[in-house]
């Protein structure tokens, strides 16, 4: 699947994951009565609104980008209607040829970690077949519980060619209270990185790791570091847009052909339309201003990666 990837950022000259991550209060009004008229003020209503409004900012996007983000606790928070929301997204983006990232951020070990890789990325066996549940792409893992959290999801992997992001330098502001705790001389988001590095060189495509890593845009000194210690490992970027980064951080996290990243902006296009920039679009046309933001962000990426 990282190859698949990497064809479709060739194919679009945009290294841009777009995550999908609604919550209520971006999703214009018009809509949002249109549905409650129908199901009423219930979870049912919100799942069913999420899901048409990320419909129609994939059917506006889906050309330019090669790649979405889902965050499932965006889901969760609607329960069973929402999680059917996260489901119908992650089978309308594939069908539109998207690479899909379920944002998951899982942890665990043992029959725990597999049943989440499982749920995931892989097949869960009832009776005599073995069925996909959400099946997406990717998906991101917590590295905390070191090798004995990881290992069920490359596993997974390697069955179904599928690959997982780790989380080495996380875009929030704190999170150097642990990440970047000195340990042998060393900050602990570099040996993070160093183990990940390690793990996929037991799991490589033509060019990359099927192991990824989650650094965040906020940190270019340390993303350029990050990308020296873990040369094959495609790097998944949050933080550009609504947390402060712009194209002129994002230079340290490519390699030297403009591959090797894939930088994630969520709130800057599917809220695009709330923004100053773009509210000549108004709110009923939500979708062509999530289409403009990426353009406009692909642009500012293109002016320094080229």
């Amino acid at each position: 699947m990282i190859e698949k990837l990497i064809s479709n950022i060739k194919k679009t000259g945009a290294p841009i994951v777009v995550g999908l991550d609604p919550m209520l209060s971006f999703i214009p009004s018009f809509l949002k009565e249109s549905v409650f008229e129908e199901y009423g003020e219930t979870l049912k209503g919100a799942g069913e609104i999420v899901w048409q409004y990320n419909k129609k900012i994939i059917d506006a996007i889906y050309d330019l980008i090669p790649a979405v983000k889902l965050q499932i606790a965006m889901y969760e928070q609607f329960g069973l209607p929402g999680l059917y929301a996260f489901q119908q997204t992650v089978d309308y983006s594939k069908e539109k040829g998207l690479v899909v990232i379920g944002d998951v951020k899982r942890g665990d070990i043992g029959s725990t970690s597999a049943a989440y890789a499982v749920a995931h990325l892989g097949k869960v066996q009832i009776g005599s077949k073995r069925l996909f549940v959400f099946h997406e792409d990717f998906a991101t893992v917590n590295p905390y519980f070191g090798i004995d959290g990881i290992k069920p999801f490359i596993d997974v992997c390697k069955e179904e060619k599928k690959g997982i992001f780790v989380l080495v330098k996380t875009s929030n502001p704190s999170s150097g209270d642990f990440q970047d705790q000195i340990i042998e001389g060393k900050p602990l988001y570099e040996k993070v990185g160093e183990e990940v590095a390690k793990w996929g060189d037991y799991y490589m495509s033509n060019s990359y790791s099927y192991i990824g890593a989650v650094v965040g845009a906020t940190y270019p000194e340390m993303g350029r570091v990050l990308r020296s210690i873990m040369p094959k490992a495609y790097l998944l970027v949050p933080g550009y847009g609504a947390q402060g980064a712009r194209g002129k951080d994002l230079a340290p996290f490519f390699d030297r052909d403009g591959l090797g990243a894939i930088i994630n902006s969520s709130r800057g296009i599917i809220g695009a339309y709330q923004q100053e920039k773009y509210s000549c679009f108004g709110e009923h046309n939500f979708e062509d201003a999530s289409r403009q933001a990426v353009i406009d962000m692909r642009e500012d990426i293109k002016s320094i990666i080229g």
